[in-house]
C-alpha cells in the first residue's frame, strides 16, 4: 500500500467524522457517503485497491473481537426469552421474507439468502446510543430492542462462516458446508475448553510486566492471532477475532483490553465503511431511484411488521410492540459487513448491490427521526396506548396529590436514595420520579413515593406535583436529558429552584445559563473530599482542615456564600425563628424591586442578604451594588425567618 493511499484513505475518514459531528449524525453514514464520493465510480481518487480492502478488513476483526468481549453468557441467560425468542423470529422471519422477495425478483438463492440476513440487521451502535440518550435502556422496548440487537450480532457469526461455503458449486455445496460447521464447531470447543486457562495466564503473565506499550502489543497480537488461525482452518478471520472476545470477556482484564482495542476498531471499522462506500455508484443509484425507494419502503414496512408482531406474540403490550418495530425497522452495519464479505466471493452481481446498499444507508439515516417520532406515532394509532398513558398519570398525580411544596425527585438512584433519606430525616416531603420498573416497583412496595415516568415530559413533572412543588432536583448527571428537564420546568413554573449535577466542570455555565439554580459540580466535590482527607491525614489541625472546606465550597457555591461562618457553630443554640435560613423570591413584572441596583434595595435594614441572583440563559449575576434587577430574576435571600418574610415584602412591594 502506498502512502499516497494510506493519506487519502486518513483524509477521508476525518472529513467524514467532521462533517458527521456537525449534523450529529452517526459517523457510519459519512464515512459510506465519503467513500462513494471518492471511489472509483464518482470522482475517481480513490481506485478499488485490493490493499485498501484488505486494510479495510481488519475494521471487521477488531469490531467482531469486541462483540466477543462485551459477550456475557449471564447476561444471554437472564435475556433469553428476548434473545433466542424475539431476537431468533426476527432475524429468521426477516430473512426468510426478504429471500423469498429476491427469489420473485429472479435472485440466485445464494444472493438472496445474503440479503436476507444482511437486510435482517438494525445498528447496534446508533439504537443503543439513541436508547442511552432517551434513557430508554430500561423501557419495555429498550429491553426487547437490545435483546434483538444482542441475538443480531451473534447470528452475524455462523452468517459470515456460511458466505465462503455458499461459493462453492451446488454439487458441493453441501459438503463444504458441513465441514466449515465442523471446522469452527471443533475450534470453538478446543478453545473454550483449553483456551481460557491458557489466555487466563498468559494475560497474567503480560499484565505483571506492568507495561502499557506490551499489553496493548498483546492485545493486537491476540486478536490477529486468532483471525489468522481461523483464516488458516479455511474459515472467517472475523469467527476468531469473536472467539478470542470471548475467551477474555469474562477476565479481568476485560474492561482494559477494550480500552486498548478502541482506537484501533474505530479507525480501522471507519476505513471500512469507507472501502463499502467505495461499492456505491452515484449514477447507477440516480437511474434506479424507484428501485431504491421502493426497496427502501418494503425494508422499513417488512422489518417494522415482523419485529411488531414477535414482540405482541410473544407478550408485549400493543404500544411496546410497535415501538420494537419502529426502532429495528432500520438498517445495520454488520448489513454492510455480510454484503461486502458477499461481493469479495462474487456471489451478488454488482449491479444489485446499489440500489440496496442506497435504501440501506437511506434506511440509517432515516432512524433517527423514526425513532424520534415512535411516541407520536403510538399515541396516534393505538388507542390503548392513551390509555396507559392516562393510567400512568393517575398512578404518579395519586400519589403526589396530598403533597404541598415538597421536593420532586428526577431520578431515583444511588443519589436520589441518599437525598430522600436526608428529607425524611427534615420531615420534607419528596415525589421521586424514575424510568427503571423495577426500582419503581421495589421502592414503591417498600412504601416510598416514587413512580415511574419519563422527568422530560410536562405532563409527567404537572402530574407529580410541579406547580405546587418547592424545589427539583435531578439527581442524575446526563446533561441533555438534565437541560430538557430545565427546560420543561421553566416552560411550566419559571420561579421554582432546580438543583442538578454535572460531571465535567464545562457544564457548569451551560446549566445556569439554562436556569438551573444551584450545578454540584462532581469533579469538584470529589478533590474537595480527597484534600480534606489528605490534609487530615497530613497532621492539620481539624480547625483548619474544616475551615478550608468552607471557604473553598462558599467560592464556589453561591447559595453557601455567607452562610457558614459563624451561623452553622451557633445553630444548636438558636430558637427554629433565629436559625439562618435560604429563601428565594421571583420578580414578577409589577415587582417593586425590578429595574432597582441591590444598594438601592436596603435589605440590610430589614436583616436579609442576598447570596445569589439567577436570571435565565445568564450565568449568576454578580453580587455588587451596582447589579440592577429584571423581571423573571429569582433572588435568594438569608436571614432569619423574619428577615427573609420581611425581604420578600420589600422586594415585591417596597414595605
Amino acid at each position: 500500500m502506498t502512502l499516497h493511499l494510506v493519506l487519502l484513505l486518513l483524509a477521508a475518514a476525518v472529513l467524514a467524522v467532521v462533517i458527521c459531528r456537525s449534523l450529529d449524525l452517526p459517523p457510519i453514514l459519512g464515512y459510506l457517503a465519503v467513500g462513494a464520493l471518492i471511489g472509483p465510480h464518482a470522482l475517481g481518487f480513490l481506485p478499488d485497491s485490493e490493499s485498501a480492502q484488505r486494510l479495510a478488513e481488519f475494521g471487521v476483526v477488531f469490531l467482531m473481537f469486541t462483540i466477543g468481549l462485551e459477550f456475557s453468557l449471564p447476561r444471554l441467560i437472564a435475556m433469553k426469552r428476548i434473545v433466542f425468542g424475539l431476537g431468533a423470529a426476527q432475524v429468521l422471519v426477516t430473512m426468510l421474507a426478504v429471500a423469498t422477495g429476491a427469489l420473485l425478483w429472479g435472485v440466485s438463492w445464494q444472493a438472496s439468502l445474503i440479503l436476507g440476513g444482511a437486510l435482517a440487521m438494525s445498528s447496534t451502535a446508533i439504537l443503543s446510543k439513541l436508547l442511552a440518550e432517551r434513557r430508554e435502556l430500561d423501557a419495555a422496548h429498550g429491553r426487547e430492542v437490545m435483546g434483538v440487537l444482542l441475538f443480531q450480532d451473534l447470528a452475524v457469526v455462523p452468517l459470515l462462516v456460511l458466505i465462503p461455503a455458499l461459493s462453492q458449486p451446488l454439487e458441493a455445496l453441501a459438503g463444504a458446508l458441513g465441514l466449515a460447521l465442523a471446522k469452527a464447531a471443533v475450534l470453538l470447543v478446543l478453545v473454550l475448553v483449553v483456551g481460557e486457562r491458557l489466555m487466563h495466564a498468559w494475560f497474567g503473565l503480560v499484565a505483571r510486566r506492568k507495561s502499557s506499550e506490551l499489553f496493548m502489543l498483546n492485545v493486537l497480537l491476540v486478536t490477529l492471532g486468532f483471525a489468522t488461525l481461523t483464516e488458516l482452518a479455511g474459515l472467517s478471520p472475523a469467527l476468531g477475532a469473536f472467539v478470542a472476545g470471548i475467551l477474555i470477556s469474562e477476565s479481568e482484564y476485560r474492561y482494559q483490553v477494550e480500552e486498548d482495542i478502541k482506537p484501533f476498531r474505530d479507525v480501522l471499522l471507519g476505513l471500512f465503511f469507507i472501502s463499502t462506500g467505495m461499492l456505491l455508484d452515484p449514477a447507477e443509484i440516480w437511474r434506479n431511484a424507484p428501485a431504491v425507494l421502493a426497496i427502501l419502503l418494503l425494508l422499513l414496512a417488512a422489518k417494522l411488521v415482523v419485529a411488531g408482531l414477535a414482540s405482541r406474540l410473544l407478550g408485549a403490550t400493543p404500544g411496546t410492540a410497535l415501538r420494537t418495530g419502529l426502532w429495528l425497522a432500520a438498517a445495520g452495519e454488520f448489513g454492510f459487513v455480510l454484503i461486502a464479505r458477499a461481493t469479495d466471493t462474487g456471489l451478488i452481481d454488482p449491479r444489485l448491490i446499489q440500489p440496496v446498499l442506497a435504501a440501506m444507508v437511506l434506511s440509517m439515516m432515516l432512524a433517527t427521526l423514526i425513532v424520534a417520532a415512535s411516541d407520536r406515532i403510538a399515541l396516534r394509532y393505538l388507542s390503548s396506548e392513551w390509555l396507559a398513558r392516562s393510567l400512568t398519570l393517575t398512578q404518579l398525580a395519586s400519589q403526589a396529590v396530598a403533597s404541598e411544596r415538597h421536593v420532586i425527585l428526577a431520578g431515583y438512584g444511588k443519589t436520589g436514595q441518599h437525598l430522600a433519606r436526608f428529607l425524611e430525616k427534615e420531615r420534607i416531603g419528596f415525589m421521586a420520579i424514575d424510568l427503571d420498573p423495577e426500582r419503581v416497583r421495589e421502592a414503591a412496595a417498600a412504601g416510598e413515593p416514587v413512580a415511574w415516568g419519563d422527568c422530560t415530559k410536562r405532563e409527567n413533572l404537572l402530574a407529580a406535583g410541579l406547580m405546587r412543588a418547592k424545589t427539583l432536583v435531578v439527581t442524575f448527571a446526563d446533561i441533555d436529558t438534565t437541560l430538557r428537564v430545565i427546560d420543561r420546568v421553566r416552560e411550566l413554573r419559571p420561579d421554582l429552584p432546580v438543583v442538578v449535577r454535572s460531571r465535567e466542570d464545562e457544564d457548569v455555565e451551560r446549566l445556569f445559563a439554562a436556569g438551573a439554580a444551584e450545578v454540584v459540580p462532581e469533579a469538584l466535590e470529589s478533590s474537595v473530599m480527597l484534600a480534606t482527607h489528605a490534609l487530615a491525614l497530613c497532621g492539620v489541625p481539624m480547625h483548619r482542615v474544616i475551615r478550608a472546606l468552607r471557604q473553598l465550597r462558599e467560592e464556589h457555591y453561591a447559595l453557601l456564600r455567607g452562610f457558614f461562618h459563624g451561623a452553622s457553630d451557633a445553630a444548636e443554640n438558636l430558637a427554629e425563628a433565629e436559625m439562618p435560613r435560604l429563601y428565594a423570591v421571583t420578580l414578577d413584572e409589577g415587582a417593586w424591586a425590578v429595574g432597582r441596583t441591590l444598594s438601592e434595595l436596603e435589605l440590610a435594614k430589614v436583616g436579609a442578604g442576598v447570596t445569589a441572583i439567577r436570571r435565565r440563559h445568564h450565568p449568576p449575576l454578580p453580587l455588587t451594588d451596582d447589579t440592577r434587577l429584571a423581571a423573571g430574576d429569582i433572588v435568594v435571600l438569608r436571614g432569619n425567618a423574619a428577615a427573609v418574610a420581611a425581604g420578600e415584602a420589600r422586594l415585591l412591594r417596597g414595605g
